[in-house]
């Protein structure tokens, strides 16, 4: 079996039905991995030999009709294993290994999934770009010269490049779907708490969510079926009270929503969108009103402030969640150092990068006495306003369709030296995380730029706990393409 031309549930099924073993598949991808990600930096370890016992296990009947027997898959690296390290591409956990696996790693094994190794990341997932890691940049499969988008570069390259059925990120302020968008998948990241966070390391707690990539929609709701789902040792994690009983995201996903409303947000069509951007929209919307869709204008007037928002309420969290660094208690403690205050500061230098290192200052300045309610407060006091202004465009619309990106790729150091500029990368994501609802980004075409194909992605935001109409709403749209956009390689 050609592992470059199928889907996960593809994959999943021919294993199931003994056309390909889970040895012959796992052997594959890490043939892939050996080729190929030298250049790309994907990965930040591997695992073998664990792997290949996990797919002999399937092959011998140990996980026979489990939803992901023998699917080989791969982490972002801020999510706990008890068996290697788990750095989040800080030096800071170099050597760190984690005494317990995350929820969402014990549920992808119960379902039989095969877990290849963990992925590159912004460190401590603070990042657009994927040039943040203290471990090297990782690279776009579509044009090597480019970034693979940030946070979670690694998991979005890994699959794109085909190195793995399926990958995991986590999604603070649009670091699950700016990467799928800029590398050419599908990416979700779910409503605040469907998913659970516990054994993922914090970066900002009350935005940090975990969430697929996947070729098409209907791998995206496969596993949104084994990892959804309330857990009581995530106090933020959603309860059936709260989320009502969870769909099985499948069913029905081939279905469209009856009389289909869209949003059009007047702020997401600004004038620093890429001319890709503006066409993609253009063609998208024409699509679901020849769909039957109806397109209908809606005003979220708080968008502009979503960035600044976002970059007080994540720094003060960041600032809050990173204290525990301190070469004390967890991570890289300084060789030399004259008294305890000295270690501190000596290990939380070397230990963390310049972005992370921007953040705390940040947030620790947002949080301090004096300038708390100038800032953070007023912070929460607009964040409660986006998501207000969410609120009552979903009163009339059913989701709201918008770019995920203002345009493709852009190239290594392009950004760098103007943290605002990376920043404003965001500008489409941020707002989803601070309201906390739902939004899924599905690859929606293909520009040219400087003689290279680059993908550009679609975004669809619904109210919370609307992943199931979100997916069938997305599916429209892949399934009126026929999957070229859905199913286009970088050809690796």
């Amino acid at each position: 079996m050609d592992i470059t031309t199928t889907t996960l549930i593809e994959l999943r099924d021919a294993i199931a039905a003994k056309k390909v073993s889970s040895v012959e598949v796992t052997h594959a991808y890490f043939d892939r991995i050996d080729k190929l990600d030298g250049a790309l930096h994907c990965f930040n370890e591997t695992y073998r030999e664990k792997a290949l016992k996990q797919a002999e296990a399937v092959d011998t009947g140990g996980f026979a009709g489990k939803p992901l027997a023998g699917v080989p898959i791969a982490l972002k690296d801020n999510m706990c294993t008890d068996w290697g390290h788990t750095t989040c591409s800080s030096k800071m956990l170099a050597n760190f290994k984690a005494p317990y696996n995350a929820t969402l790693v014990e549920r992808l094994i119960a379902a039989g999934a095969v877990i290849l190794g963990k992925t590159n990341l912004d460190e401590f997932a603070m990042g657009s770009s994927t040039e943040n890691s203290a471990f090297g940049p990782t690279r776009n499969p579509w044009d090597t010269s480019r970034v693979p988008g940030g946070s979670s570069g690694g998991s979005a390259a890994a699959l794109a490049a085909d190195l793995c059925a399926a990958s995991f990120g986590s999604d603070t302020g649009g670091s699950i779907r700016q990467p799928a968008s800029l590398c050419g998948l599908v990416g979700l990241k779910p409503t605040y708490g469907l998913v659970s966070r516990y054994g993922l390391v914090a970066f900002a707690s009350s935005l940090d969510q975990i969430g697929p990539f996947t070729r098409i929609v209907a791998d995206t709701a496969l596993l949104m079926n084994v990892i959804a789902g309330h857990d009581e040792r995530d106090s933020t994690s959603a309860d059936a009270e709260t989320s009502g009983p969870l769909p099985d995201y499948l069913s029905a996903l081939d279905t469209p929503p009856a009389k289909l409303r869209l949003g059009v947000a007047k702020q997401y069509m600004g004038e620093g969108n890429d001319a890709s951007v503006a066409k993609m929209m253009d063609e998208a919307t024409a699509i679901y009103r020849k769909l039957g869709a109806e397109i209908i204008e809606v005003d979220l007037p708080h968008t502009e402030y979503g960035i600044p928002t976002y970059y007080l309420v994540a720094t003060a969290e960041a600032s809050s969640n990173l204290a525990r660094y301190d070469g004390i208690h967890y991570g890289h403690r300084a060789q030399q150092a004259d008294d305890l205050m000295d270690l501190y500061a000596a290990s939380r230098a070397e230990g963390f990068g310049p972005e992370v290192q921007r953040r705390i200052m940040l947030g620790t300045y947002a949080l301090s006495s004096g300038y708390y309610d100038a800032y953070y407060l007023r912070a929460l006091k607009v964040r409660r306003l986006i998501k207000r202004d969410f609120d009552q465009a979903f009163e009339t619309v059913d989701a709201i369709i918008c770019p995920t990106t203002t345009g493709p790729a852009f190239k290594f150091g392009e950004k760098t030296a103007d943290p605002i500029s990376m920043y404003l990368n965001d500008i489409y994501t941020v707002n989803c995380n601070l309201a906390g609802n739902a939004g899924i980004s599905i690859p929606a075409g293909l520009t040219e730029v400087d003689g290279k194909k680059l993908p550009v992605g679609l975004q669809f935001l619904g109210p919370d706990f609307s992943e199931h109409k979100l997916m069938r709403i997305a599916r429209m749209f892949e399934r009126e393409t026929a999957m070229v956009y859905a199913m286009a390689r970088p050809g690796m």
